[in-house]
């Protein structure tokens, strides 16, 4: 019963991604919503979204929170654009600013261990950090013209005549298996859901918790990096100003994905249910035509509250009664 329990919450994010995806289909039939072209954009207009979420999956599930990654986005992919703009290809670009991006997470999270400051303080001052650096380096937007770059955004995997499975996607695909895979399969992963369930506990059974907290910090930051990559690739521009809010909902796809805020229970693949939905709202509402994107934040906010009182319940269940003195 304890064990189906834990899995309330992606059991819940899956309901709502197949009723989400009914109710859409049935809307928008005339309009080729079940076509594979648009199922396709659901993985690569929202890969770097997902490729940010699944590294603060990984901070979720240690207990903490990053507030950095959509500022590190834009860093990142502003520090790409410059690079390719000043004779760089894309190869050591990218290996710059996937560098870059992880080593401002591992200092993050060695912040955090050793001063034992909040990371919700540490990471709000990566964020102004990494989002004001990125305006030093270029304000705005500056476009790549580098024919690799380009070549790299045309690229695709055939599945039918008339729709390939882009670059973007597929990176966002594999990295979400090779987390299932680390956060499952590994001791690293085993850690994080050691420490995000009672960090004390883990420390007595002598796990490093220190190391692994500077480490999941540091795979947040590679992500972050990566959603840069990605961002730049679909879009063929770098700019500083991208990725505001990003981390909002990064954080909002791994919750609604079942993902449990307090820590130590979570999947990446409900990370990947969770940035689904983000992307079913966000092409009902392009479809709908006639609605304000910023009903995107409506639901998404209005779905997040829900998961967030589920959760609640599900955590408020699996306590024992406490017993009355006698």
């Amino acid at each position: 019963m304890k064990r189906l329990r834990r899995h309330v919450p992606l059991l819940a994010s899956l309901a709502v991604y197949v009723l989400l995806y009914a109710v859409a289909a049935n809307r928008y039939y005339d309009d080729n919503f079940l076509s594979l072209r648009v199922f396709v954009n659901f993985f690569s207009d929202n890969a770097a979204l997902g490729v940010v979420a699944i590294g603060m999956t990984f901070v979720i599930l240690s207990g903490g929170i990053d507030l950095s990654v959509g500022s590190v986005v834009a860093m990142c992919g502003i520090v790409i654009a410059v690079l390719m703009q000043r004779g760089w290809s894309p190869p050591p670009a990218f290996a710059a600013a996937l560098a870059l991006g992880t080593l401002l997470g591992l200092g993050m999270g060695g912040i955090i261990h050793r001063l034992g400051i909040a990371p919700f303080i540490v990471t709000l001052a990566g964020l102004f950090f990494a989002r004001g650096l990125a305006l030093i380096i270029h304000t705005g937007s500056l476009p790549i013209h580098h024919p690799t770059q380009t070549a790299l955004s045309d690229w695709g995997i055939p599945l039918t005549d008339k729709v390939s499975l882009p670059l973007t996607a597929v990176v966002f695909l594999v990295l979400c298996l090779l987390g299932t895979y680390v956060s499952l399969m590994t001791r690293f992963g085993r850690s994080v859901y050691a420490i995000g369930g009672n960090e004390e506990s883990a420390r007595l059974m002598g796990l490093r918790v220190g190391r692994t907290k500077i480490l999941v910090y540091g795979v947040s930051g590679f992500c972050a990096a990566l959603g840069a990559v990605l961002a730049t690739v679909y879009q063929l521009s770098g700019n500083s100003r991208y990725g505001v809010g990003m981390e909002l909902d990064a954080i909002a796809a791994v919750v609604v994905g079942g993902t449990l805020l307090t820590g130590g229970v979570g999947t990446v693949p409900g990370t990947l249910v969770g940035v689904l939905i983000f992307a079913i709202i966000k092409t009902g509402i392009d479809f709908e035509g006639d609605l304000d994107s910023a009903w995107t934040r409506v639901a998404i906010g209005l779905l997040l509250l829900i998961f967030i009182v589920l959760q609640r319940v599900v955590a408020g269940a699996g306590r024992a009664p406490s017993a009355r003195p006698g």
